[in-house]
């Protein structure tokens, strides 16, 4: 098995490829996001990354893991480990989720109370149609959460939670989008 890595605009993550389906490829299949706490994460995957000491986040894409380290964490060190642990996991033939989880997002990023409101749901396509397809090429994920009084409010996930460069992407590219194609946007936030 070949897995490619590739950098991403996170200093501290890389994205792993095994060039085999990650998550189902089913439209229904929500992406995964594991950050390291006290409750091990229904994923075998990212149970066996958490093994490895410096590994803080996981993020499971339809192709791809993105693999977040510690500030501290030598990526020169680290990455052939992570490489064994994916290896070692799409080697052993065992599912990525220990069963069908529950979507915290839809495959198209908005709410059910999008639905109801067309500023929402042009938004949600906007971000369907134009950014998380960017976003996902560096190893990450920005969903919708809601609209308020003008204002977007994004989750970050993947290699864009923490990322330096995100706040970055949210003004001048993810904003400017949204405020040039629907003039109620004044504004685009990232939950924490």
């Amino acid at each position: 098995m070949f897995i490619q890595t590739e950098a991403t605009p996170n200093p501290r993550t890389w994205k792993f490829l095994p060039g085999c389906a990650v998550l189902d490829a089913a439209p229904s299949a929500t992406p995964a996001d594991f950050v390291r706490g006290a409750e091990p994460p229904p994923s075998p995957l990212a149970r066996r990354l958490f093994a490895l000491a410096e590994v803080e986040r996981v993020y499971l894409g339809s192709d791809f893991v993105s693999v977040t380290a510690s500030d501290t964490a030598d990526w020169e060190l680290l990455k052939p480990a992570v490489l064994g642990a994916v290896m070692e996991h799409f080697v052993s033939g065992a599912a990525t989720l220990d069963a069908p989880s529950t979507p915290s997002d839809t495959p198209h990023s908005a709410p059910a109370a999008a639905a109801d409101d067309p500023i929402a749901a042009e938004i949600c396509r906007l971000l369907d149609s134009h950014v998380r397809p960017a976003v996902a090429q560096d190893g990450g994920d920005i969903t919708f959460h809601g609209f308020d009084s003008g204002v977007v409010y994004l989750h970050l996930r993947g290699a864009c939670a923490g990322c330096p460069s995100s706040t970055a992407t949210l003004k001048m590219g993810i904003e400017r989008l949204l405020r040039h194609q629907i003039p109620e946007v004044t504004e685009v936030r990232a939950l924490a």
